[in-house]
């Protein structure tokens, strides 16, 4: 067998290689260790099918390309009660860096310009009453408590959790458990 021949085999069979593993980075969610670090972003509307659809392409493409220096990152993402995008690495696998971050914001971002949304807005606080979403500016807390509307025992989502497992155990929570106690 010709050596050049042979050496360009090998050269090729280690594109295939890095060709799969490059679309293997996108994994199920259910799949993520514990200790997998999650984003999560609010969405300032509920997102039509059309929308989650789009978004789930676009975020499935980002993940299986997500990478910190060159090294993929073991990603996933859900959207959940059509409002919420969860982003999750495994950095177990490779750590997410400042630059890889940076990008999954950027990202974001553009599915904010292309689908007329806000995940940044940080004033409004989501609950949830009756398996149902719903949402209250910042500013109108107090008198949704006094109405009654929120009590100490109102689902609300804390979207400040920094792992699957907190995701899992922490995310969904009474007011009364949050920053909002000091309303009651």
């Amino acid at each position: 067998m010709n050596t050049k021949h042979s050496l360009y085999l090998g050269k090729a069979n280690l594109y295939i290689v890095r060709s799969l593993l490059y679309l293997t980075m996108y994994i199920d969610f259910n799949e993520l260790p514990k200790t997998a670090r999650v984003w999560i972003y609010q969405s300032n509307r509920e997102l039509t099918s059309v929308e989650t659809e789009g978004i789930s392409s676009q975020l499935r493409s980002f993940c299986d390309g997500w990478s910190a220096h060159g090294a993929g990152l073991k990603s996933s993402f859900q959207i959940v009660h059509n409002r919420f995008l969860v982003i999750a690495v495994d950095e177990g696998h490779n750590m997410a860096t400042g630059c890889s971050i940076d990008s999954s914001v950027s990202q974001v971002k553009q599915l904010e310009n292309q689908y007329g949304l806000n995940f940044m807005d940080r004033t409004q606080v989501a609950f949830l009453a009756n398996n149902e979403v719903f949402v209250e500016q910042l500013s109108s807390i107090p008198t949704k408590v006094n109405e009654g509307i929120i009590s100490q025992d109102t689902k609300t989502f804390n979207n400040l959790v920094q792992t699957v497992d907190s995701f899992d155990s922490e995310w969904i929570v009474p007011a009364k458990d949050t920053w909002l106690n000091r309303y009651f």
